[in-house]
């Protein structure tokens, strides 16, 4: 047990009912939504991928929980996204070009954001301030890894369907145009979140910008545009994924609300707008900005 604080399992059967039900929750998600999904071992695919999730997770948070710290915490969660469509490719290999296509996409979208997350997370000195009270407490910090893993199990249906279809939806016709339609989404969402991304760690690296708020590049257009990038590059994988939903796999349709509700209703803009208003929250300039730019979807700066 580390020395520096005391463990504490206050509230521990409310926290492991929690766990119970959202692992009920993803796996009898998963089982639905890969209803047309190849089987591995008698499960679907997708079924399978979400019990990969939990595992990770569940595994990463023993170390974790032990150490009583959050470091990995981020670089995990892009694991969990990798380990979950390598399964899905190798299982369902050789992938057809919609399915190698979309896989690619998601590993580049891993990759680049869990590499940003580490970076991040090292530089302000290895600590997440989501978890400085539950961290101590091992059931509620149990909660924040299984609830990792849902995020993904959910934002990555749809291109976990995609990936392991019983079914093929050739690049021609309808599911051609619908196909490159939700490629161009995507390839713009991506651009808008590693742009926001790049521009604000370069402004918050600029010893002339400590204690100001970005407004500049992507900033003026609207106040979280990588959020924006976020859950437009999440609704193009599941345009893409259109040709091949039928019955139960529709529920993966959730990928993209998800991470809207996640960013706009939990864990972003709600967050982060407290914290800012909180620091400027009496700043003329600040109101101003909040007054005069979009929340989340973008719009050219007025004047």
């Amino acid at each position: 047990m580390p020395s520096q604080t005391k463990w504490s399992f206050k509230g521990a059967g409310q926290s492991l009912l929690t766990v119970a039900l959202v692992s009920a929750l993803g796996l009898g998600f998963a089982t639905l939504a890969g209803a047309n999904s190849i089987k591995i071992g008698g499960y679907s695919a997708v079924f399978v991928c979400a019990l990969l999730a939990f595992a990770v997770n569940w595994l990463a948070f023993i170390p974790s929980a032990v150490a009583q710290k959050d470091t990995y915490y981020d670089t995990v969660g892009a694991l969990t996204y990798l380990s979950a469509i390598g399964v899905a490719a190798a299982s369902a290999w050789p992938l057809d070009a919609r399915a190698m296509i979309v896989a690619a996409m998601v590993g580049i979208w891993t990759i680049r954001l869990g590499s940003f997350l580490f970076s991040r997370i090292h530089a302000s000195g290895g600590a997440d301030q989501r978890f400085e009270k539950i961290k101590v407490n091992p059931p509620r910090f149990l909660v924040a890894w299984t609830l990792q893993a849902i995020w993904v199990i959910f934002t990555a249906s749809a291109a976990l369907v995609i990936i392991t279809s019983r079914q093929t939806a050739p690049l021609d016709g309808l599911s051609d145009g619908l196909f490159w339609a939700g490629a161009a989404i995507w390839v713009i969402g991506f651009a808008f979140e590693v742009v926001a991304d790049s521009q604000k760690r370069r402004f918050k690296k600029d010893p002339a910008n400590k204690g100001k708020f970005i407004t500049t590049g992507l900033w003026a257009w609207s106040q979280h545009p990588n959020y924006f990038g976020e859950i437009m590059l999440w609704f193009g994988i599941l345009v893409m994924a259109i040709p091949l939903l039928s019955g139960w796999s529709w529920l993966a349709v959730i990928s993209p609300i998800f991470v809207f509700l996640l960013l706009t209703r939990v864990s972003g803009i709600n967050l982060l707008d407290g914290i800012a208003k909180a620091r400027w929250g009496d700043n003329p300039a600040y109101q101003a900005y909040r007054k005069n730019t979009p929340v989340l979807f973008p719009r050219p700066p007025k004047g």
